[in-house]
């Protein structure tokens, strides 16, 4: 493992995300706000921290191995938590401790949108955009954009990105370089950005609400400027707005890619992956209108139509965008929800979740199996559209089932010594290891009143859930350290 090449590739990214802080720094001294010394102060310390580490292994030119990958994806995802609390611990407003600090920091980054704060609407402008503003480089990576925008690096980007984007997500390299395939998603990237922002905008949005609002939809994130949420506005025009692009946002972004290289939309309907994904969200919405109009929760059917499914595309994408207290609502409904955020956006989107095509695949190995029982001898592939998946990736796929669940049941566990019941224990798990949001219980509104144990517990699931568990286990792994 080469430590001075990792030294390297650490600092300067700590001297990108020190220029993050920059446009909530100009909003602070626009609007007069006492923010403009947390975030100068934030600014300046993590820039020279960034100058300290990089400066003296500057000269450094190596080819990084995938290693060394795995080691700067995970140190920097927790170094860039870390820095992202500076301006929650230096603020006046809003008052809080490290713990709380660190988990709203974490749980923007890692586009999960759990939040500890109350009274949003009543932080400093800065603060608002600033939490929007770290849901947004979140959602595609600080690594992909540090690689896209960073080519002097000097390094095998494509690690950073492979141990960024673990499992079966196919069309890694979408072009030739690397760099080049890092500025191709960020186009997409920003120009779903820029049209959610604009159509927040003629939905009724002022420009501050429909720029914030379109970080937080595009990175499947659900942090809001106000406490109700996207409910705060009760307008069906701005929540189809955001129906609209959190479905966008949970859709392979390699296949939107394909599909404007080729000006055809039918290459979405030829993925069998995009096809599940729909497949899904639509027959859980049908589910979730019936029953919110035959029990009478709402009892108009526009009312029903509305809400139920605005929450199924928001909590099945993983979004966690609330136009009403759906943790309330008779029934199954709430649990239903939940367990649509496990199967969660597709792979190579900005959703959560354990990705579509594992879901998907994971249910044809079931059906081989059951097949087996009847033709024990039969050769049967596992087929993904007309192509048989190689036995290695369905194991994997077995492999990150297994560990999901057993990590599952030990932060469950956890949370359960803490104090916590069990219905919030065990949502306040599922929404954080799915980077949902918004779970049951205790945690329905915000995860401000739970233990400061749980809260640490749940920001490493937030990490575990962000990099697909396996980035940032591997590093446990003894056979990862021997020569």
């Amino acid at each position: 493992m080469s430590v001075a090449i990792i030294q390297r590739i650490l600092g300067l990214l700590l001297l990108v995300s020190s220029v993050t802080m920059l446009p909530p720094l100009l909003i602070a001294f626009w609007m007069d706000e006492s923010s403009r010394v947390d975030f100068s102060i934030t600014m300046l310390v993590v820039m020279l921290s960034g100058l300290i580490v990089w400066y003296p292994v500057r000269r450094h030119r190596q080819e990084l191995r995938v290693r060394d990958g795995f080691v700067v994806v995970a140190l920097f995802w927790v170094v860039l938590a870390l820095v992202g609390a500076l301006p929650f611990l230096f603020a006046e407003q809003p008052d809080m401790d490290f713990t709380d600090a660190m988990f709203e920091s974490t749980s923007g980054l890692t586009t999960t949108g759990a939040t500890v704060l109350t009274g949003i609407d009543r932080l400093p402008r800065s603060i608002q955009f600033y939490r929007q503003e770290l849901q947004w480089l979140g959602g595609m990576g600080i690594i992909v954009l540090a690689v896209a925008v960073l080519p002097m690096l000097g390094i095998g980007g494509m690690q950073l990105y492979r141990a960024e984007t673990p499992g079966p997500v196919k069309d890694n390299k979408l072009t030739p370089r690397i760099t080049e395939t890092a500025k191709a998603l960020w186009y997409i990237y920003l120009g779903l950005t820029v049209c959610c922002a604009i159509g927040y905008w003629f939905a009724g949005m002022d420009w501050f609400d429909a720029i914030g609002h379109s970080f937080s939809t595009v990175a499947i994130g659900g942090f809001s400027t106000h406490d109700l949420s996207i409910g705060f506005f009760n307008s069906p025009t701005i929540e189809l707005v955001a129906v609209v692009f959190m479905l966008l946002a949970g859709v392979n972004f390699s296949l939107h890619f394909l599909a404007w290289r080729s000006v055809s939309v039918l290459t979405y309907f030829r993925d069998s992956e995009f096809k599940t994904y729909i497949t899904v969200l639509a027959l859980t919405a049908v589910i979730a209108v019936a029953y919110l109009y035959l029990s009478g929760t709402f009892p108009k059917l526009g009312d029903a139509l509305h809400h139920g499914i605005f929450q199924v595309v928001s909590i099945g994408t993983t979004t966690g965008f609330t136009t009403a207290a759906y943790f309330h609502w008779p029934g199954f409904l709430p649990v239903m929800l939940l367990f649509t955020s496990f199967i969660g956006g597709c792979a190579g989107s900005t959703g959560g979740g354990m990705k579509v095509i594992r879901f998907l695949l994971l249910f044809k190995q079931g059906i081989r199996e059951i097949t087996r029982l009847v033709h024990p001898s039969a050769q049967i592939p596992v087929k993904i559209g007309n192509k048989a998946m190689p036995e290695r990736v369905v194991e994997s796929v077995w492999g990150f089932f297994a560990t999901y669940v057993g990590c599952f049941t030990l932060m469950m566990l956890v949370l359960l010594a803490t104090g916590l019941d069990q219905v919030t224990a065990f949502s306040a798990v599922a929404a954080c290891l799915n980077n949902l949001g918004p779970g049951l219980g205790e945690v329905g509104y915000h995860y401000g009143e739970i233990n400061d144990i749980a809260k640490w517990v749940l920001s490493m699931a937030m990490i575990l859930g962000r990099l697909e568990i396996f980035t940032l286990l591997v590093l446990l792994s003894p056979a990862f350290w021997r020569r």
